[in-house]
């Protein structure tokens, strides 16, 4: 058990070699791409006007992402404990 073990540990894992971290982020730009360029074909049924519009759906989303990201970091700083908290 413990040769099985050690030898998936010495075997290079696949993000680390440095160029599939660059194909994995090309990849997610040929996806990305991909689906805003769907939007061109089905502009599917609106329900307001503001969901019509071509890549509302991606600036909504980044929109959302950025307002979790500065309320994730404003929390950290209201519940932040010092360094030395559980040493003391």
């Amino acid at each position: 058990m413990d040769k099985e073990n050690q030898d998936s540990q010495d075997r290079p894992r696949r993000l680390d070699r440095p160029i599939n971290p660059d194909r994995l982020y090309q990849l997610l730009l040929v996806l990305c791409g991909i689906l805003l360029l769907a939007g061109f074909i089905d502009r599917g049924h609106p329900y307001f006007t503001l969901d019509g519009w071509f890549g509302f759906y991606a600036v909504f989303g980044f929109a959302a992402y950025s307002i979790i990201v500065v309320a994730g970091w404003l929390w950290r700083k209201l519940v932040m404990r010092p360094e030395d908290y559980y040493d003391r």
